[in-house]
């Protein structure tokens, strides 16, 4: 049987979602900072998982992204800047980890970019476009419809935020946000599943 993600219309209708709020999401800046969200990330057992790179608009532009990872959990998020030195051992550690499943939606694009950005294969991930294919959805579900489908609930994308410049040095509230509600909005969908 097929199934039919929700429009964008049908989950304007919804009540929104409660994501999480600026004081729940965390952007670690020093080595001892990164190391204590690496060991909560890691014990969590699963997070939601997203990245955001600076979009590239001329023809034949290749992106140098990611340059923020995000990872969810249920009550907090923790993000990842690439250009902090103290990141990147930390960020390899757990996406090579089996020890956290990291779900999210689409999630062959940050493939593709973490393994030509670090030269790693992530390892337990859970792309949640491929559950709802099994049950009968398109090729691309998308956080916004499964939010609607599972949850029903509204989870607002600002197309403005999402082609902002993910690559500077202070991400800006809004951006902060963003990046941790869209892998929030993921991990609530999967517990839910």
């Amino acid at each position: 049987m097929k199934n039919t993600a929700p429009t964008k219309a049908q989950t304007a209708l919804l009540p929104p979602m409660q994501g999480l709020a600026l004081d729940r999401i965390f952007v670690p800046a020093t080595q001892a900072e990164f190391a204590a969200a690496t060991a909560e990330i890691l014990a969590a057992g699963v997070v939601g998982f997203d990245t955001e790179a600076k979009p590239t608009f001329a023809p034949g532009e290749v992106s140098d992204g990611p340059h923020v990872v995000q990872f969810a959990l249920p009550t907090k998020a923790y993000l990842f800047q690439m250009h902090r030195p103290d990141c990147r051992p930390c960020l390899l550690e757990i996406l090579q980890s089996d020890a956290v499943r990291k779900v999210g939606f689409g999630l062959e694009q940050d493939r593709g970019q973490i393994h030509a950005k670090f030269g790693v294969t992530m390892r337990a991930v859970l792309d949640l476009n491929v559950v709802f294919r099994k049950d009968g959805y398109g090729t691309s579900m998308g956080v916004r419809a499964a939010v609607g489908v599972v949850l029903r609930q509204r989870f607002h994308k600002s197309k403005k935020t999402t082609t902002s410049n993910w690559a500077v040095a202070q991400l800006s509230p809004t951006q902060m946000l963003y990046a941790a509600n869209d892998a929030y909005a993921a991990l609530k969908v999967y517990l839910a599943l």
